[in-house]
């Protein structure tokens, strides 16, 4: 074995046994899920899942179930819609090839009538029979040939209007699973997948055109002591609130996403400070507003506070760099109290002030 191999196959046996050494010190169980996300973690492969291993560490100590759960989904997932858009591309590409196959039909069947168009041509500037009988047997060929012709479009056109119809049937397929691909389930808002790519695209649009963009990270105050007092499906009512109202607070351009757990975040391009601060604010005092009832039984569980941190676009700034000061923010809004919205306006350095 060489050296290179000798080095890869030390390293990962020092990975795994690393990954095991934090699943027992952190993690619930030792699930295949839970060592896939921890071994990720000590490779360094995923910066971001990184990122939020180490926001969930300080804020429980350690992971849940639950908590792996989200992790895997939204890093090391998505093994059902890739295999379900894999199926839906394969048949789709099979009606391709059938509509190729059709197109193929047709153009043979109008060569082949032409030909005989040709042929009936050709016999009649040769022939030097004017009968009656002659005529009525040239005339009775080609009119057989056209019936032929006829009923084969009939059958190709029958044959097509089937493989558009099943067509957009899988087109629709392939865009429910991309759609899926990028959505919370729970929510509706986007997933952690699509808020990276979003937040990265707003970043570039900020770097290369000079104009703002900002980022706001908000979690919901008290949320596990209200899933332990309440149960996880009250829970679930609990984000779908807090989703329905980031909805309300903003316009078309903004992504909000559901990280996992109890934590939101809203990407906003060409939102500067102030703006972006405006919208926090209303999505903290709408939160805040919304007085919660039990469905079963009629009864108030109160209301639900969230604690906001707000990032605004620095010069150099990547989607972690951005993410993390919008964590601290949101750390600092929590330890002064909670129920507030902290902005990164404390550094020297602001968008503004980039030469």
């Amino acid at each position: 074995m060489s050296q290179g191999l000798h080095a890869d196959r030390d390293r990962s046996f020092a990975l795994a046994q690393r990954a095991q050494e934090l699943m027992r010190d952190y993690g619930p169980s030792a699930t295949p899920r839970a060592y896939a996300v921890w071994y990720t973690y000590v490779s360094g492969e995923q910066p971001l899942l990184n990122d939020a291993v180490k926001r969930l560490i300080t804020q429980n100590r350690a992971l849940t179930e639950d908590d792996t759960t989200e992790l895997h989904e939204q890093y090391l997932g998505g093994e059902r819609l890739i295999a379900a858009a894999g199926e839906t591309s394969t048949t789709l590409l099979s009606e391709i090839e059938g509509i190729v196959e059709i197109l193929n039909l047709s153009v043979g069947s109008a060569t082949q009538y032409g030909e005989s168009l040709r042929v009936f041509s050709e016999d009649l500037s040769r022939s030097t029979l004017t009968g009656e009988t002659r005529l009525h047997d040239i005339v009775a060929t080609l009119v057989a040939a056209t019936r032929e012709v006829a009923t084969n479009n009939r059958v190709l056109e029958a044959r097509m209007r089937e493989s558009r119809s099943e067509i957009e049937t899988l087109r629709e397929k392939l865009e429910e699973t991309r759609i899926q691909s990028l959505t919370d389930a729970l929510t509706g808002l986007s997933n952690r997948k699509h808020f990276e790519e979003m937040l990265g695209k707003a970043i570039d649009v900020s770097a290369h055109q000079r104009v703002p963009s900002s980022l706001i990270v908000l979690d919901i105050d008290f949320f596990k002591r209200f899933n332990d007092l309440y149960g996880h499906l009250t829970g679930d009512q609990v984000l779908r609130l807090v989703g329905i109202v980031m909805r309300e607070a903003v316009d078309k351009n903004a992504t909000l996403a559901r990280f996992g757990g109890e934590e939101f975040s809203v990407v906003l391009p060409g939102k500067d400070r102030a703006a972006a601060r405006a919208i926090a604010e209303k999505i903290r005092l709408g939160v805040m507003g919304r007085e919660l009832i039990k469905r079963s039984s009629g009864e108030s569980l109160g209301k639900v506070t969230v604690s906001v941190g707000l990032a605004t676009y620095r010069a150099g700034d990547t989607a972690i760099s951005m993410l993390e000061r919008a964590d601290l923010c949101m750390f600092a809004a929590k330890r002064a109290g909670r129920n507030r919205t902290v902005d990164d306006s404390a550094s020297n350095t602001t968008f503004e002030d980039v030469a």
